[in-house]
């Protein structure tokens, strides 16, 4: 499992494209800025009018919008899922590592049939809307890997059937809004690689669908809620590169669906309990060097069977 869950998030990781673009190795997109979407009302696309704007692309190195034109339905466009039980209303618009530079429009918010938004492994920047929010149906949001700025919008927390919220690696600011302690549904939350600041806030644990959790390389500080341990599925806990001080809750130990536990370079202390490996039976992944632990490596570790 643990290969499927760096994979989800992989966009998150260190591997980072390179964000320069030489001059002439894109082709412009109509002009100087190509409209990711303004498509006519009599299209079903969205009721708004034929100038609305989506996204607004700067640029399109792998021609990711060539099929983006009159000749070709929007339903059959690069990127574009529709509906079979509403007719011609958008579910999914995804552009995955596409190499596209621009930004997000606040008409976004006007895909009211949109289920999944996935434009990870890019290069957007600017704020993400607020007007996202508007978007109760949606169930994925995977901006990961991209130059989004601002805070992590509040209004999230209307999007009532989301599961997994991928924000990793943005310039992303603020604290973690408690607003998201409502997103109930939720499996995956991901705001490692941010300058998120602020502490953990013990609402995460009330968030009893979350098998994913990444809050690794921010600058959040203050202690590890014991709430945490009321994750009873939890598979990924990475906090790893902050500031996070005090002794781990003892119950987190007690999670034993946990197959990743990443709490390296914090400034955490206390022992490891000795028998960790027992209580972690799925454990593959344990990261916790550069801390301030005090004790010998637990000899029950021999036990964990899956460790990589």
């Amino acid at each position: 499992m643990v290969g499927t869950i760096r994979d989800t998030i992989k966009q998150g990781s260190k591997y980072r494209p390179v964000r320069a673009i030489p001059a002439g190795s894109y082709r412009k997109v109509g002009g100087p800025s190509r409209i990711l979407t303004g498509i006519p009302a009599r299209m079903n696309f969205a009721s708004v009018a034929a100038d609305s704007r989506y996204c607004a692309i700067d640029q399109d190195p792998f021609g990711a919008l060539r099929s983006w034109n009159d000749s070709v339905h929007y339903c059959d466009w690069n990127g574009i899922l529709c509906s079979h039980r509403h007719l011609n209303r958008v579910v999914k618009l995804g552009l995955r590592s596409q190499g596209l530079v621009g930004s997000l429009s606040p008409h976004i918010g006007n895909l009211s049939f949109l289920k999944s938004l996935i434009f990870q492994n890019n290069s957007f920047h600017g704020p993400i809307p607020q007007e996202i929010g508007r978007l109760f149906r949606l169930r994925n949001i995977s901006l990961s890997n991209n130059s989004f700025h601002g805070e992590v919008p509040t209004n999230f927390s209307q999007c009532s059937n989301l599961e997994i919220l991928n924000l990793i690696d943005n310039n992303l600011t603020g604290n973690i809004p408690a607003e998201l302690g409502s997103l109930w549904k939720l499996t995956l939350l991901g705001l490692s690689i941010n300058k998120i600041s602020g502490t953990i806030p013990p609402f995460l644990g009330n968030l009893s669908s979350l098998t994913i959790l990444s809050l690794g390389r921010c600058a959040l500080h203050g202690e590890i809620p014991k709430e945490i341990a009321q994750l009873q599925g939890l598979v990924l806990f990475s906090i790893s590169e902050n500031n996070i001080a005090g002794e781990v809750p003892s119950s987190i130990y007690n999670i034993s669906t946990l197959s990743s536990f990443e709490i390296f370079y914090n400034q955490l202390r206390g022992s490891i309990p000795p028998d960790i490996g027992l209580t972690l039976p799925n454990l593959k992944l344990l990261f916790l060097a550069e801390n301030k632990f005090t004790g010998p490596l637990p000899i029950s570790l021999s036990n964990a069977s899956k460790l990589q």
